[in-house]
């Protein structure tokens, strides 16, 4: 298990003075990057062998966000590991030691040129151990995606969305989704659970277009991120809101 502690900090904040679901995601990206480093094998050193990791599903559960200069820690390991891929756990800690969120993601070792599935090197194999614990249970239904919904914003994608493995960074995916979200839920409500789906690549250029629909009478949304000029289905997603106390 690797651990990484954080400090929030102003420009990490929401309107509500509290970390973002943007934030959140960044700092367990950062400790599974950390975590990489740890056993020689910084993201880094695979891009120079055109290898990076991308992220295929994951579920995110924050019963409350840290708030300024709260000191947090990030626990990270893996779960379990295939040819191609792995399963990232997660526990984010108060500074009190309270459990205040979890996640996993299931992750793709991805040949970058190739734009295709590799098998992990033997030697991160060797470095990593696994430990079988789960910090969270995963629904393995996956969401359908939207062909027309009640709110809806297009963007268009920039450079600056680009990530280092060349496709856009699913931490710009969660932003477009939360822009589509109503106000009145964003300026009374958190995001307390969200489960993503990663279907296909959102290209520089292009126009995309974030759907989303309310799914029955509670907080909670059903999210489709569309590639217009493809007419590719990018992501889908089911968030859950809840008031702030």
């Amino acid at each position: 298990m690797f651990e990484k502690q954080f400090e929030l900090g102003y420009f990490e904040m929401g309107q509500h003075g509290e970390a973002s679901p943007v934030t959140i995601l960044t700092l367990l990206e950062e400790a599974a990057a950390d975590h990489c480093l740890s056993i020689g094998h910084s993201l880094y050193d695979l891009l120079e062998k055109g290898i990076g990791w991308v992220l295929l599903s994951g579920r995110m559960v924050m019963e409350r966000y840290p708030v300024y200069k709260e000191k947090i820690t990030v626990k990270t390991w893996l779960s379990d590991f295939r040819t191609f891929r792995g399963t990232r756990e997660n526990l984010i800690m108060g500074e009190e030691g309270d459990i205040i969120g979890r996640a996993k993601g299931f992750w793709l070792f991805f040949d970058i040129e190739r734009r295709r599935p590799a098998r992990i090197f033997d030697e991160i194999l060797d470095r990593w151990d696994i430990n079988p614990e789960e910090s969270i249970e995963v629904d393995s239904t996956e969401v359908e995606a939207l062909d027309s919904a009640l709110y809806r914003n297009k963007f268009f994608v920039h450079r600056y969305d680009m990530d280092s493995n060349e496709h856009v960074s699913n931490l710009r995916y969660l932003q477009w989704a939360m822009e589509s979200i109503p106000t009145e839920i964003k300026d009374h409500c958190y995001l307390h659970t969200i489960d993503g789906n990663f279907v296909g690549e959102a290209q520089y250029g292009h126009t995309i277009e974030s759907l989303v629909e309310p799914d029955g009478p509670e907080k909670t949304f059903i999210h489709t991120i569309r590639d217009l000029d493809d007419n590719q289905v990018c992501s889908t997603a089911r968030t859950v809101w809840k008031d702030y106390k």
